[in-house]
Formats: structure tokens, sequence, C-alpha cells
């Protein structure tokens, strides 16, 4: 019979803070115990924040588009049922909040929206408590810009921001995120281009999913110098095969038998003959990775793209890779994907061919090194050889198109892994089971 704290919860190992989208309940409301009161949204996926208890939402301490760190109290529940007049003014109680990181969020609320209209032309994201900071210490959106941020996704943090503020002062020149020249200051945003607009254009405006995969692919573009390697394998046995199995795979295990399980099963094991392609980059250490996790990308009904991850892919069947590929599908679609799902990928399969495309340039998905892009399956004629000669056949035949990051893969290295996962294709035993 008290109240009690709603606290923002922990949504996944590498998630560490959450921005609300929107309360589902106000202020005098009932709530049961596992209810969602809102909704927040992370770098990797929006989610529901279900109540910890059955009672009275007493009082809300973030507004909507706060970010809030994990573990800081977001509402007050009171569990007698009992309610005091509802607190409509959320970064006042924000204030109130005894954590230091509540606080230090707090602060660049207290003059309203005027703080972030000067961030509207940014096209990074800067917390809240970095955006206070700046305005403390006079640092305009530009110099901001030039700051390379060392958080996750390349955001600027507390201690960026403040190494910024020291070296100014001592006048050390700052290292910035993109290279100067003499006759532009710099900036790590994208140039305005001027865009014409005419009668009868419609303008729409990004959803926040769109804007992210926009700000990442720019990000990935300008981190990592693109090379793609392309090579053509003949994938008629596995057709044979997929064709002969499909129906027996969906009486006994109520599942689809796509190409994709197939072909992942071919880059897993092309990844293990080549284990440096499984690495990442930190400054000018190059981090080996010990599982294989494949980042599989999905296409949702919005026309967005989201990567969910198939942890330790190498410990799977095709049967199994099968199950989760096709549970990942279909979560994808439903919005029901958690954070977890989509972090700790290692190297990424991206099936373009699902779309009628024979091959791709794919961007690799920072801080991996590596994308694989597959195209569509085709019917083409092919000289093979016999022992009586070489004849001319029809055979079911696909691209693969590489992408990788050319600072720490060499064509060689990225060239043979294409060509591995294509002689394991091309090798495929139509006899085995499924």
């Amino acid at each position: 019979m008290a109240d009690v704290e709603l606290i923002m919860p922990k949504m996944g190992e590498s998630i560490m803070e959450a921005t609300i989208l929107s309360w589902l309940k106000k202020p005098g409301d009932k709530i049961e115990q596992d209810e969602s009161v809102l909704e927040v949204a992370t770098d990797k996926v929006d989610t529901e924040v279900p109540s910890t208890h059955a009672g009275v939402l007493k009082e809300v301490l973030a507004k909507v588009g706060d970010v809030i760190k994990v573990g800081s109290p977001i509402a007050i529940i009171s569990t007698d049922g009992a309610v005091n007049k509802p607190v409509a003014t959320p970064a006042t109680t924000t204030q109130k909040n005894t954590e230091p990181v509540q606080q230090e969020l707090a602060l660049s609320h207290v003059n309203g929206s005027s703080n972030t209209e000067d961030y509207k032309s940014s096209n990074r994201f800067y917390s809240p408590l970095v955006k206070n900071i700046a305005k403390e210490e006079n640092i305009s959106v530009a110099e901001l810009e030039t700051i390379g941020g060392t958080g996750a996704e390349g955001r600027v943090t507390k201690k960026d921001i403040l190494d910024f503020v020291q070296n100014r002062k001592l006048g050390v020149a700052i290292k910035t995120t993109q290279a100067t020249t003499s006759t532009s200051s710099a900036s790590a945003a994208a140039p305005k281009v001027n865009v014409s607009i005419s009668a009868g254009d419609e303008i729409i405006e990004m959803d926040r999913m769109r804007k992210m995969i926009a700000e990442r692919m720019v990000d990935s573009k300008r981190i990592s110098p693109h090379v793609t390697s392309f090579v053509e394998a003949d994938v008629t046995n596995i057709v044979f095969w997929r064709n002969r199995v499909k129906n027996e795979f969906q009486k006994r295990d109520g599942d689809a038998l796509t190409f994709t399980p197939i072909f992942i099963e071919a880059v897993v094991r092309a990844i293990q003959d080549f284990p440096m392609i499984n690495v990442q980059v930190d400054g000018d250490k190059i981090i080996k990775k010990k599982d294989i996790n494949i980042g599989m990308a999905v296409a949702l009904p919005s026309g967005n793209l989201i990567v969910p991850v198939i942890k330790k892919a190498d410990q799977y069947s095709i049967a199994g890779l099968a199950k989760i590929v096709n549970d990942f599908a279909k979560r994808a679609r439903d919005n029901k994907l958690k954070p977890d799902d989509l972090a700790g990928g290692t190297f990424t399969v991206s099936n373009v061919g699902s779309f009628g495309n024979v091959m791709g340039t794919p961007i690799i998905m920072q801080p991996q090194v590596g994308i694989l892009a597959l195209g569509a399956v085709q019917k083409k004629p092919s000289v093979l050889e016999t022992p009586y000669g070489d004849v001319i056949a029809i055979r079911h035949k696909m691209f693969l198109s590489h992408s990788y990051d050319h600072r720490v893969v060499d064509g060689a290295l990225g060239g043979s892994l294409v060509r591995r996962v294509a002689d394991y294709l091309e090798k495929f035993d139509v006899n085995r089971s499924i």
C-alpha cells in the first residue's frame, strides 16, 4: 500500500536509453500489472513498457520526446488506489528526482521547446544532456557537428563534449568527423541541397525509422570505404532439392522452406573458412568475433528495412535456420521484434532477389565489415563439361554481391569469401535429408 516507481526497463544488452514515443495511460488511470503504460523507441526497435504493479498512475516523470536512461524512474504508481492531483508538468517533476542522470535530463526541458529548435537542421542525434552542456558553454550546432562521437552509432557522449570544451579552452585543435578544406567550415552533416518543388508535388515527412536508416547509411559510407565483388553461382542442385523436400518439410514442421536458410548456411560455412571477415574495427584495433551472428534484412510493409540477427548461426541445421527465418519475418511484419533480436550482428545477408533484382551493391551495417546481397534465381543457358564434350543446358543461376570494408578487408579476402559461398551452393548435396 504505497507509491512505487515505474523504472525504464533494460530492453537488451546493448540498449542504454530509450525515447518516449507516447503515454498509453494518463494520471488517474487504473493500471493492471503487466498492462502497457507507455511506448518507447530505442535505436533498434519500438516497444511497449508494461507496469510492474497494479494500481493507479499517479504521476508521470517524463514527457513525450524525452530520452531516458535505462534504470531511471519514469512514472509513479499508487498501489493503494489513492491519487493526488495529477501532475501535468513532467519537466518539473523530473527535476525533483534525486538521480543525477535524471536531474541532468531535466535541465534540457526547463526552457521548453526553444532549445530543440536549434537542432532541426542537424542530421545527428544529441541527447538532452549534451544539448544542455552545449547551451551552457555557448557551443553552436555547427561546432557540435565537428565533434567525433564515441558513443553508440557515433553519438556524442557527455565525455566527448566535455573534452571538446576543455580542449577549446586550451586552444587545442579538435579532431573533426569530416576533413575540412580552406574554403568551407568543418561539418559532419551532409551539405544542404536546394530542392526544386513544383505545383502538385507531394511533400512527405520521413518517419522516425526512415530518418534513422538514412543517418546510418550515410554514416556507413563515410566510415567504411566500400568495395563490392560479384560471383555468379549455379544453384540448380539447390532448386531441385528444395522442390523435392519442401512439401515434406511443410507437413512435418508447419513452416515454408525458402531459399534463404539454405543460402545462410553456405554463408556461415564460408565465414568459418575465412574468419577474418567476421571482425569489427575499433579505432586502430581489429576485434575478431567468436560467434557468427548473421543479420537478415527484412522489408517491412511500410517500406522500411529492419535487420534481425540469428545468434550463433553456425549451430543450426537448415531446418533450424528455416524456423528462425520464418519467425523473424513474421514478427517483423507484425512489429513484434524485441531489441535483443536486432543486436549483435557480425555479418549481414540481404535477399535483393526477392524484389526481382539480379544483383546489388549493399551498404555495410556498422560496425560489421561485410554484407552479402543475394540476387534472383534465373534460368539461363550454360556450358557444361561432360565426359563426351561440352554441352549447353538450362541451369538455375544467381549473382552474389559482397560489399566489404576496404580498411581491413582486401580484395583477396572479400573476393575469396563470396567465391567460397558460391562453391558451397554449387556443391550442395541433393541427397541430403532435411
